[in-house]
């Protein structure tokens, strides 16, 4: 019997429903706990107020208290008033046990001290377990409420780091086609630049190419020695110097790949701008237009030399294709100022108005990629010719009145000194 009450006891520990019996009599807790065994609960018992404060020191979680109201030194309402001074101890329902008839001043007394109903001595087996299984079944399912809380709480932290996995997913993919967006971008720019930098810097030397070899082939039994000795010398200069830039442009493009395009250096900047008006003097030469270069001869720049001459050539051809045919001059000047040095493509062809002087180095204005001469504006090359400057710290700007021609005015950087110690 013995055994059998040891394993109740433990089966009713695994249940959770835990009672507190107080009484300072021993055969009362006796009673309640005979009366109640059968329902499998975990009695603990306390013979004082004092005693049963201090069970609940150690134990919180019961499921009922059954407090006697008529003890020595602490009665029942006061240990229910110090057992709910302790905020974790307030949701424990108390059911008095009196010997008393039920006052209606110590009905108040008791409710007032926090009790949550009352039983009179000696009680009744069947209304004891009824009202006790009332309030067990109550414990059961407020605890199954708070544990589908826990739950719910639970699902909701994981929705919330799902969510924000997929919130960080998302953003990291997004910074990821930003960049690709951007990489797409500058490759795409580096297409153009590649393709405008061969339109203007190709195209114009092989005009002068096949305008002489085209003088030669068409004229060349009316064409004195002398003759026929300049226009090959053209062709010869000229095919080197294509060549050149030719080489020139594959590596820069490979570098531009690379993004190691930049390397500037120090330049003379005289000998710079006569190479380039070497290229296209045949195409001023067919609209007898003269191309001057009035540069003094120690004045040196800082820059990358490929840059710098498709930034001369795109401004010089500009020049020479808005000035009428039949005489005109394109005149290259510089000056120093402060740290940098101010370069002028300076024409006298017809100009241009306010309103495209405006737009000049808009992306509008970029209607054709190739700059043909059908076009209105100046094409991506002045697109070109302002980022390179940019790209060196300088600024461009145009001066022009329709009519009386037009001066683009840049700045490159002044050479730079090396001191040695």
């Amino acid at each position: 019997m013995e055994h059998n009450y040891v394993a109740e006891r433990q089966m009713t520990a695994e249940s959770g429903i835990k009672i507190l019996l107080v009484d300072d009599n021993e055969n009362n807790l006796l009673s309640m706990e005979v009366v109640l065994e059968k329902e499998k609960y975990a009695f603990f018992r306390a013979t004082s107020g004092r005693e049963a404060l201090r069970i609940l020191l150690k134990e919180e979680d019961f499921s009922l208290i059954l407090l006697d109201v008529k003890m020595p030194i602490m009665d029942g309402y006061e240990t229910a008033s110090l057992i709910y001074e302790r905020d974790k101890l307030r949701q424990i329902p108390i059911i008095f046990i009196t010997a008393h008839d039920y006052e209606e001043a110590a009905v108040f007394k008791g409710y007032q001290a926090g009790a949550v109903d009352f039983i009179r001595k000696p009680f009744n087996p069947e209304m004891l377990r009824s009202k006790v299984a009332v309030f067990t079944d109550l414990y059961k399912k407020n605890r199954l409420l708070k544990r589908q809380e826990e739950r719910l709480q639970a699902i909701n932290q994981d929705l919330l780091q799902l969510n924000q996995g997929l919130e960080q997913r998302v953003l990291e993919r997004t910074i990821e086609l930003e960049g690709l967006n951007q990489e797409l971008k500058a490759l795409n720019l580096s297409k153009d630049k590649f393709l405008s930098v061969i339109s203007h810097d190709l195209r114009n030397p092989l005009t002068s190419l096949l305008a002489s070899s085209e003088n030669l082939s068409r004229n060349a039994e009316k064409l004195q020695p002398e003759q026929i000795k300049m226009f090959a010398g053209i062709i010869n200069r000229t095919s080197h110097k294509i060549l050149d830039q030719l080489n020139e442009l594959v590596e820069w493009a490979k570098e531009q790949r690379e993004k190691t395009s930049f390397k500037p250096q120090n330049l003379r900047l005289r000998q710079c701008i006569n190479e380039s008006l070497d290229l296209l003097r045949e195409n001023a030469r067919q609209k007898v237009i003269t191309l001057e270069n009035q540069v003094d001869d120690n004045l040196y720049i800082h820059a990358d030399l490929l840059m710098f001459r498709s930034i001369l050539q795109n401004l010089v051809t500009n020049a020479i294709k808005y000035t009428p045919a039949g005489g005109g001059t394109v005149t290259v000047t510089a000056r120093a100022v402060d740290e940098m040095v101010e370069l002028c493509i300076r024409d006298d062809g017809v100009g241009m108005s306010e309103k495209t002087r405006e737009m000049l180095f808009s992306q509008f204005n970029a209607a054709s990629l190739m700059g043909t001469s059908k076009e209105k504006g100046t094409g991506l090359g002045l697109l070109l010719v302002k980022d390179f400057v940019a790209t060196h710290g300088g600024m461009i700007r145009v001066e022009s009145e329709l009519d009386k021609g037009t001066c683009f005015l840049f700045t490159i950087p002044k050479k730079k000194i090396n001191f040695v110690l």
